[in-house]
């Protein structure tokens, strides 16, 4: 099968991530490189992070945690390898500028900063119609 970028093919970018719904925090793969990566994702009535129609800080973490692993499952992917599970190690910072709400769309910026033994120390920044209301400094790790 082969994909083309921007992808917003469901099943697609679901095979390329270890969580299954109602866990899934993505729906789009917009840009990769080997360092890069810029994901999407839609907010649903049905998401487990939404609470008065408002999407909670800790969605929003667990969206670019998913976006970093969006990126090992598209390098496995290309690869032609299947990607291994992960997780968050530390998050070193957080900081959540504006909550977003039901039916919003994210797009978060995913920059590798370095990969050692399975490491992997991570920039995210999530925007919302072009403006930042997270940022985010993590370690994710792979089994």
């Amino acid at each position: 099968m082969e994909i083309n970028l921007p992808t917003s093919d469901k099943s697609f970018v679901e095979s390329l991530i270890p969580q299954r719904f109602p866990f899934v925090m993505v729906n789009e793969l917009t840009e990769y490189s080997e360092n890069h990566l810029v994901s999407g994702f839609t907010i649903k009535e049905d998401n487990i992070f939404l609470q008065g129609g408002i999407f909670q800080a800790s969605g929003l973490i667990e969206h670019q945690a998913q976006s970093v692993a969006l990126h090992t499952g598209y390098k496995y992917y290309l690869l032609g390898k299947e990607a291994p599970t992960g997780y968050i190690g530390a998050i070193k910072s957080f900081d959540a500028e504006s909550l977003p709400k039901l039916g919003d769309e994210l797009k978060t910026e995913v920059a590798i900063l370095n990969e050692v033994m399975g490491v992997t120390l991570v920039n995210c920044i999530t925007k919302l119609n072009g403006l930042t209301i997270a940022s985010s400094q993590m370690k994710t790790v792979v089994k």
